[in-house]
């Protein structure tokens, strides 16, 4: 099992209608096949900057790099990600024996 997890901060003024937007619009990486157990999630801790996570699990790698490759997910990516995202930490794990 892979745990793909990101946190970011959004370019958009907290609260605005763009980042409702952003937000709306990636609720569609949820439907991509091989994504398992996908969240959405707000940051409350002040030890950091980034306001928003996703979080989502694969199968295996397998799984993951299909997720990667999909269609939906390159276009969110190219058209949403990079031009909105201001900074973002990506950290993908696996369990330890």
């Amino acid at each position: 099992m892979i745990r793909h997890t990101v946190a970011f901060r959004l370019r958009h003024p907290r609260g605005s209608a763009e980042e409702n937007s952003f937000l709306a619009a990636g609720k569609a990486l949820a439907d991509i096949p091989g994504v398992e157990r996908f969240e959405q999630l707000s940051q409350v801790s002040p030890k950091n900057a980034f306001h928003f996570g996703y979080s989502m699990e694969f199968a295996d790698q397998t799984a993951y790099q299909s997720y990667n490759d999909h269609p939906v997910h390159v276009a969110y990516v190219r058209d949403r990600w990079v031009p909105e995202v201001e900074d973002f930490l990506e950290i993908d794990y696996v369990l330890l024996d």
